[in-house]
């Protein structure tokens, strides 16, 4: 196995932070999230000193959001938020997959890069981006001015409350994504702002330059293609049931992004272990509620991780 190491060390994530408030049949409850939020902490989890650039209220919300960034280590970059914090009232529907339905700040989320943030990310070894208002080009010019030349690491993560125009969040995304060092795409995600064929999108990406491409399938697992081939892996078989899968696309990124942070595999060996790892942790994370990122390792500690949700 063979990996290249990058110029700089640590991570930023740009994106969502926001409230998750859920209610079932066992009432309701509130955990701080959103994917951004979930990636940045999973990577500070696994080792990687992280910086999450995201829009918080001076709110209520806000301040849960600030604690639980502390909690974990998480560096926060606020930008300004004239609405108040974001919030997503998540239910589950018919199919037993969560239904989110999200505040007007959430909806008209936006993200302005202060010197401090554009230096962050220009010290990063990777800048991750997740759940981004990619349907909004004044966004999309902002997000690419202030990455300059570093090393992306995008999800789109559409979420249909929020998207307003899907040909708009399509031209931004790959506009974003041409030359990233790697993109993350689900089935959802292809059936949402494309066809629905994934591997059609992950040939589509890999057309626009992006370095390498992960494709989650759900049940049927992932792979990811790079110069050095595809290399796939399925659902990892982890004791214990599966509680909960909103984390598991959170984590997943959040595996890789952590193994990209201090270098990128040149070889199908090395890509495999990372994606075999990635695979490992988001089962790990299906088997608790909430989006916070497990590890196997983790499970044998209940206890372990909870503080600040």
């Amino acid at each position: 196995m063979s990996v290249e190491s990058s110029r700089a060390s640590g991570a930023v994530v740009v994106g969502d932070a926001l409230i998750d408030e859920i209610r079932d049949d066992a009432g309701v409850r509130e955990l701080v999230g959103g994917a951004a939020l979930n990636v940045a902490v999973g990577l500070r989890r696994l080792g990687v000193p992280t910086t999450l650039i995201a829009m918080v209220g001076d709110d209520e919300a806000g301040a849960h959001i600030r604690e639980y960034l502390v909690d974990h280590d998480v560096r926060l970059i606020a930008s300004e938020a004239p609405l108040g914090s974001s919030r997503a009232i998540v239910q589950r529907g018919a199919d037993g997959e969560p239904v989110y339905v999200f505040n007007q700040a959430a909806q008209q989320r936006s993200i302005r890069y202060s010197a401090e943030a554009a230096r962050a990310m220009a010290d990063a070894g990777l800048v991750a981006v997740s759940c981004f208002p990619f349907d909004v080009p004044a966004e999309v010019d902002a997000l690419i001015a202030a990455a300059g030349d570093a090393r992306l690491a995008i999800d789109p993560n559409p979420r249909s409350g929020m998207l307003s125009d899907r040909e708009e969040f399509v031209r931004g995304f790959e506009r974003a994504a041409a030359g990233a060092a790697i993109v993350k795409v689900g089935a959802d995600d292809a059936t949402l702002l494309y066809d629905g064929d994934l591997d059609a999108l992950r040939a589509r990406l890999r057309g626009l330059g992006v370095g390498a491409v992960l494709a989650t399938a759900g049940a049927d697992g992932a792979a990811l293609e790079s110069d050095a081939g595809v290399v796939t892996a399925p659902i990892s078989a982890l004791p214990g049931r599966v509680v909960d899968t909103v984390g598991a696309g959170d984590a997943t990124l959040a595996a890789v992004a952590a193994g990209l942070a201090e270098g990128v595999p040149t070889d199908a060996e090395g890509w495999q272990g990372l994606l075999d790892r990635a695979m490992d942790v988001a089962a790990a994370t299906c088997r608790a509620e909430g989006g916070l990122l497990r590890t196997p390792e983790s499970l044998t500690d209940a206890d372990r991780g909870v503080f600040g949700s």
